[in-house]
């Protein structure tokens, strides 16, 4: 069994971690050391249609919106945009929210 030592990463360790003629987990962390060093003498099991039935998948990343937002372009005179930024962080979303407050112009050929 190869003996795992942590070891602490700066720019003169890594290189001489590269090297060193010593075992591979001398670059690794203590912690995957240890597992592989174990991994030999874990029982491997076969999952069965009963694992998998009580098994329980979680859905990874944030959850879809019922009303997701659509990327437009827009080309809007650089003073707007500097006035907008000037108010600080979340500018986009208060602009955003005004433009859905505000009523829509009527078409000029309705006039």
């Amino acid at each position: 069994m190869t003996m795992c030592r942590p070891s602490r990463r700066t720019a003169s360790s890594s290189l001489a971690a590269k090297q060193s003629a010593h075992s591979p987990c001398r670059t690794a962390s203590f912690s995957r050391c240890a597992v592989a060093s174990l991994a030999p003498s874990l029982p491997r099991v076969e999952m069965t249609d009963e694992m998998f039935a009580r098994a329980v998948f979680k859905n990874a990343g944030r959850p879809r919106s019922a009303s997701p937002k659509q990327m437009i372009s827009l080309r809007l005179p650089p003073e707007v945009i500097a006035r907008w930024k000037a108010t600080g962080p979340g500018w986009q979303t208060r602009m955003a929210k005004r433009l859905e407050k505000t009523p829509l112009p009527r078409a000029e050929s309705e006039a």
